[in-house]
């Protein structure tokens, strides 16, 4: 099982219920990442039944930690509705995986306007 691709998808399945609303768009995308990565949809609709805790991030890779935040973002952006609860659920998932927490309204300010790569060289420079 991978263990990585487990941990991500029950990060993003909690960001999107962090609204109260678990929006089709976030579904999607949860589900389309999953696929992507060869994770069985059934042990995602189970992490959708029974998320998680969320232990320990810090054994990932630097491009891990990246990815899980970065794509956190994204999940955030889809159903193109931002709420506060998912701006402190990501903040708080920052600090986990390292980060200061100003990367997020980093991220939020610069998603569209930088490309993925310049954001990463971003955030591991001046946020990790």
């Amino acid at each position: 099982m991978d263990v990585v691709t487990r941990k991500h998808l029950n990060i993003l399945i909690q960001l999107a219920e962090a609204d109260k609303h678990f929006a089709k768009a976030e579904r999607d995308m949860i589900f389309k990442i999953a696929k992507e990565r060869n994770f069985p949809e059934l042990e995602v609709q189970e992490l959708i039944r029974k998320p998680e805790p969320i232990d320990s991030l810090g054994a990932l890779s630097v491009d891990q930690k990246f990815e899980y935040l970065y794509s956190s973002i994204e999940l955030i952006l889809v159903d193109q509705n931002i709420f506060e609860s998912e701006i402190i659920f990501c903040k708080s998932l920052a600090i986990k995986l390292g980060f200061k927490k100003a990367i997020i309204d980093f991220f939020l300010e610069n998603v569209n306007k930088k490309s993925k790569a310049q954001l990463k060289e971003i955030a591991i420079q001046e946020y990790l």
